[in-house]
């Protein structure tokens, strides 16, 4: 039973430090759709998402009416399309993307995930087609979000792709030129990229998930930025107990709206992503939690060990609120989304090679960077790899989603809306390193992945 106090607090944390449910994700099998005819295999598709994910939306509302609590987004992920696309006597994979969107838009919510491929070891036919439409199926669909694999910590790193990505961000990048590039703010590029992630744009529906899942994904930054107050100037151990705390009482009310979604669906319930998902709203901010614990500013020395201690106790302490955690689960570092990580670029104290070091101890990776429109491709594939060599030695999620601002230099500024905010273009290294990408082949796995 919950007290009177513990009410009060909850009630606080919703209306003074914007405490949401970030969305709701249903994930939907696709693979009974798949047709040698690609018009049948996207009318399947089409059919198939809007009968599961028919009451989606109404039911999020009805969850947020009836308890109180904000649920932002209700999204969908699918099977990496290039899975069921592969079944299809086609070379144009657009139309795949725009079943997607049009089903998106059936069913009310603002994003769908899964016009994706999983190519860490090799990649097929079906693969390579994909890829290639993914620059087209971005600009011609709203909704419609993309990611791409290119390495594990079992498989290594499938240096072929990360070449393809980089050509496939810039092209991205170019084809939505007109919108600051906003294409590849739904392009994603992973290194262990898992099968229950909620979060756009990397979200798609595991080929070892069940039919249909519901999967909810937290947030909660300016619950822990208010926590801390409470605790200045006191030791680590105290930090790091006091995150723990507030972890927990996050992930509970994920769980609930999880469990509740689930029974009304009538759809098992996947996971709890505890992740502390910022906004560009202040008081929403991962930056400014780092900061709140003695830091000037972010980027500055100590962030990343702050960082660490930051992502470890939201682990510990969210874990015991729900039974079965998953996704990403840990503090997320999008530059455009956060309005402590804007402001720190935008002065710069926080440089792409820092975000890369804070890389290696949160959830995800380099998140909705601007970069000068003229970045050639091998520099962003050579970010990729350098991505993708942390995940892989350290046996983790990390991912890219940078964004080439045409016509935009370093200290310009790129405006995407919404909860995808806003960002300063961050210079890029100039060293050239063209004929690293083009080497192509893998590089191996470290030898810590030989378990067995």
């Amino acid at each position: 039973m919950l007290s009177r106090n513990e009410i009060l607090q909850t009630i606080d944390m919703i209306d003074q430090q914007h405490l949401d449910i970030r969305t709701i994700t249903m994930g939907i099998s696709l693979l009974s759709c798949c047709d040698p005819s690609a018009e049948a295999a996207c009318r399947k598709i089409y059919d198939k998402i809007c009968r599961k994910a028919e009451h989606l939306v109404q039911t999020g509302e009805e969850i947020e009416r009836e308890f109180g609590i904000p649920i932002v987004n209700k999204r969908i992920s699918v099977t990496p399309m290039a899975l069921v696309a592969g079944a299809s006597e086609t070379s144009d994979y657009v139309p795949f993307a725009k079943a997607m969107d049009r089903a998106a838009k059936a069913c009310g919510v603002n994003f769908i995930g899964g016009y994706s491929a999983l190519v860490q070891k090799g990649m097929t036919q079906a693969d390579r087609k994909l890829i290639a439409s993914i620059p087209e199926a971005l600009a011609v669909t709203d909704f419609v979000c993309s990611s791409v694999n290119v390495g594990s910590t079992r498989a290594g790193i499938n240096m072929d792709a990360v070449r393809l990505m980089g050509e496939t961000v810039k092209k991205t990048a170019q084809r939505t030129a007109d919108r600051d590039g906003f294409g590849c703010a739904k392009l994603v590029v992973f290194c262990n990229a898992v099968e229950d992630n909620p979060f756009m744009a990397g979200a798609f529906h595991g080929v070892g998930e069940a039919e249909s899942i519901i999967n909810v994904g937290v947030s909660g930054p300016g619950v822990v930025y208010h926590a801390l107050q409470s605790v200045k100037g006191r030791p680590f151990d105290v930090v790091a107990e006091t995150v723990k705390k507030t972890a927990f009482r996050i992930t509970r009310m994920g769980q609930l709206v999880a469990r509740e979604a689930s029974q009304r669906l009538n759809i098992p319930f996947g996971i709890v992503d505890l992740s502390l998902a910022p906004t560009p709203a202040r008081g929403d901010s991962v930056a400014q939690v780092l900061e709140e614990m003695g830091l000037e500013t972010v980027g500055g020395p100590g962030t990343t060990a702050a960082l660490a201690l930051l992502n470890d106790a939201v682990k510990k302490g969210g874990v015991m609120a729900s039974n079965h955690v998953g996704g990403l689960s840990g503090a997320f570092i999008p530059v455009s989304e956060d309005i402590g990580m804007i402001e720190a670029a935008s002065r710069g104290f926080l440089t792409l090679e820092k975000l890369e070091a804070m890389t290696c101890v949160c959830s995800v990776g380099l998140d909705m960077i601007a970069v000068p429109g003229d970045t050639s491709a091998a520099a962003i594939s050579g970010i990729i790899a350098d991505e993708a060599a942390i995940g892989m030695v350290n046996n983790k999620t990390t991912a890219v989603r940078i964004i080439p601002a045409a016509g935009k230099k370093a200290g310009d500024r790129v405006e995407f809306g919404g909860l995808l905010g806003f960002a300063p273009v961050m210079p890029v290294n100039s060293a050239g390193n063209e004929d690293f990408i083009a080497r192509g082949g893998r590089i191996p796995a470290p030898l810590h992945s030989l378990r067995n």
